[in-house]
């Protein structure tokens, strides 16, 4: 099958499948008599498992980790059960920052009950105030030399 059936099939945009290819996650098929790349149910299978894992929130470098066992099936799996407690971790972390996240904005929220004129909105002035507790933090940080830690 060629590059457009694959991504059909597995819901993958084709620059991704690409991506894949060069990351060495998906083998890079053979070619036919006019150049074009011809994709198996091999290639198939691996990168529906390589979306699965990625739906799972999988790192690019657990996926490459999963599959070298998959490649590898007599292999012992004790590191994959590590790999994915670690995983399992990550999430869960994840979850917990998360839900700060959700109280943090539901407070915000909270912070203008009703519409208004935006210079009395109480979303964008806790919103400004936070701002500059953290530039304040920031500023005395950069002032001790220490450099500033980026918010995203």
């Amino acid at each position: 099958m060629k590059i457009g059936a694959l991504a059909l099939a597995t819901g993958t945009n084709v620059e991704t499948i690409r991506f894949y290819e060069r990351e060495g996650v998906l083998p890079i098929p053979a070619r036919t008599s006019g150049n074009y790349r011809a994709y198996t149910t091999e290639h198939l299978d691996r990168l529906a498992f390589i979306r699965h894992c990625r739906s799972l929130d999988m790192k690019l470098d657990e996926i490459r980790a999963l599959l070298r066992f998959k490649d590898s099936p007599d292999e012992e799996c004790g590191a994959v059960n590590e790999l994915l407690d670690a995983h399992i971790e990550q999430v869960a972390h994840r979850i917990k920052e998360l839900k700060a996240l959700e109280l943090d904005l539901k407070q915000l929220r909270g912070q203008c009950g009703r519409s208004r004129e935006a210079k009395d909105c109480g979303i964008l002035e806790g919103l400004m105030r936070n701002a500059q507790e953290a530039a304040g933090c920031c500023a005395a940080t950069v002032a001790e030399g220490t450099p500033a830690r980026r918010v995203a």
